[in-house]
């Protein structure tokens, strides 16, 4: 009897977990996910993760905002960058208790007008249609704006890790998370103190 084959799926299946093609999703939020696509923030000499379009193509795919990685323009590029630069500074703001700076409010509201991709129900889930990479853009504007104004703008949090800039939501109980993820800074922060512990007790 032959063996059968099953069809091939039309597009490679979106990466799940904290990390996805090189980019960090632990903010909770796709629009804090982007602003995480600078690394080392916090240092000397940070690291913009978007480079060039294609790894915008990349993001959007791994965010799951595209069925396929795609090309970008540099324009395109430079606007998201700019996006989320804007994003970032605004909940940072929001964490800090205080004001929105108005020009980072108009990006932010320009492009959150723009139409958004359209949700699709695909054989595996929710699929986005639609737009191109500007109508991608403004789901992750209409994200922030959503999550800055609302019930969960008291909930963002700058990861407590030393050198660690990320920001998320904090959706516990308690509303005592302190790392972006536990895995990834709290596993190194309770390593670090497990061995501050130890050189006390050597003493």
């Amino acid at each position: 009897m032959a063996a059968r084959h099953r069809p091939a799926p039309a597009h490679p299946p979106v990466p799940k977990g904290e990390l996805r093609d090189g980019f960090k999703f632990r903010g909770g939020r796709l629009s804090l996910d982007l602003s995480a696509t600078v690394a080392g923030r916090l240092k000397d000499s940070p690291q913009d993760l978007l480079q060039s379009p294609a790894d915008l193509g990349r993001w959007l795919w791994a965010s799951g905002l595209s069925t396929q990685t795609q090309e970008s323009t540099p324009e395109e590029l430079a606007q998201a960058r700019e996006l989320r630069e804007a994003i970032y500074r605004l909940a940072l703001a929001r964490t800090r208790g205080e004001s929105f700076s108005a020009r980072d409010r108009a990006i932010l509201n320009r492009w959150a007008a723009e139409p958004p991709p359209a949700p699709q129900l695909g054989p595996r889930g929710i699929l986005w249609t639609g737009a191109g990479v500007r109508g991608q853009l403004a789901a992750v504007a209409r994200d922030a704006a959503e999550l800055l104004g609302g019930p969960f703008a008291e909930r963002i949090r700058n990861c407590s890790q030393d050198g660690c800039a990320l920001l998320f939501v904090d959706t516990s109980r308690s509303g005592q998370r302190r790392w972006c993820s536990m895995s990834g800074c709290g596993n190194k922060a309770k390593v670090a103190e497990f061995r501050r512990r130890q050189r006390a007790d050597d003493r």
